[in-house]
């Protein structure tokens, strides 16, 4: 004989004969043999919209791209769930001193009403900042720094975001700050340049997490 205990409060409720198969409690726990239905406790299912929702809070990487060419790169067809976006950098690198620009967009990049700042670090002691609003604005002032550290975009609601980064130029110098943009619509794309929009992607590979 096997007792069924009530998940909510802990009762015995009856006695039933043969095991107990384990289901979720949502649809209930039923004796797999034996006589009659038993319901064990009283919790979401797992499957359905629980598993919807846990669906859409993975982490998907995007496909990294080689940052050696053109001025700009684009990552587009982000999901409308989206919350939190990473925009990763390893050893990336211009042909000119133009600060790195992280722009994005409903359909379109939008390129105003961003407030934005970076300070540059080196050797712990504070050399400058740069500020736009153009983008979320990463310092880097030397065409020999190369660029390396993780730009978050997160959602704040309705279609708020802001930013904050943390990245190294070189051996003793990095750059840190944040920002904020209100875009009109629902974000899809974020596109990285840089600030004159005209200095060329010449080292590294860019790509971006969302969830």
């Amino acid at each position: 004989m096997t007792i069924i205990i009530d998940g909510t409060t802990g009762v015995p409720v009856s006695p039933v004969t043969g095991t107990l198969a384990v289901a979720n409690g949502g649809t209930g726990v039923t004796t797999s043999t034996g006589s009659g239905a038993n319901v064990l406790g009283t919790s979401p299912s797992i499957s359905g919209a629980v598993m919807t929702t846990m669906a859409s809070s993975v982490i998907t990487s995007g496909t990294a791209v080689a940052s050696t060419s053109g001025t700009s790169i684009d990552f587009t067809s982000i999901p409308s769930w989206v919350k939190r976006i990473t925009v990763m950098l390893s050893g990336v690198s211009t042909s000119g001193t133009s600060p790195f620009l992280i722009q994005i967009g409903s359909g379109s990049v939008d390129a105003t009403g961003y407030i934005s700042t970076s300070c540059g670090v080196v050797d712990a002691a504070a050399v400058g900042s740069n500020s736009s609003t153009a983008g979320f604005i990463i310092r880097s002032v030397f065409a020999a720094n190369v660029l390396s550290g993780n730009l978050v975009i997160t959602n704040v609601s309705g279609n708020i975001w802001v930013s904050s980064h943390t990245t190294k130029s070189n051996t003793t110098s990095s750059a840190l700050g944040g920002g904020d943009k209100t875009l009109s619509g629902t974000l899809d794309r974020v596109r990285i340049t840089t600030v004159n929009g005209t200095d060329t992607f010449d080292a590294g590979s860019i790509n971006i997490l969302y969830e």
